[in-house]
């Protein structure tokens, strides 16, 4: 029996919000799904600080590049430069398609860069691509070792 799977959303558009929750719950395969608006936040959740300090650590992270606070960029060198959570992966979800972007977001070990399709069928079928993938095909890591 699989465990439940728990990914924590980092993104401030309330529209891809709804339409990424949407489709991960038509997926049927993440089964608990958090939300936070900001980079700030984001650090504050992964690392237990602050208001979050009892929230269940993610098993995979869908992470904006453009955030309020600190930027997805910021989020990702934090995260991968701290052993104690540097084996969530890291899945950067974005409008951008900038080369700079994309450089920067393997530069600090993203485990993956898809640029959100415009299309709300193409995004639709992105978030279950990416679901199938990295929750039935990858073997997701429990926690640190």
């Amino acid at each position: 029996m699989r465990k439940p799977v728990h990914i924590l959303l980092v993104e401030d558009n309330e529209g891809d919000i709804l339409l990424t929750t949407e489709a991960l719950e038509e997926s049927e395969i993440a089964n608990k799904i958090s939300v936070v608006r900001n980079g700030k936040e984001a650090l504050d959740w992964v690392f237990k600080r602050h208001q979050h300090e009892n929230s269940e650590a993610p098993d995979l992270i869908l992470l904006d590049v453009n955030l309020p606070l600190k930027n997805g960029h910021e989020v990702l060198q934090a995260i991968k430069s701290d052993d104690t959570v540097k084996h969530i992966p890291v899945i950067m979800l974005t409008t951008s398609s900038s080369e700079k972007d994309v450089h920067l977001s393997y530069q600090y070990a993203a485990n993956c860069y898809i640029t959100k399709p415009v299309e709300v069928s193409d995004f639709l079928n992105a978030i279950s691509t990416l679901c199938r993938f990295w929750i039935k095909v990858v073997t997701l890591p429990k926690s640190k070792i």
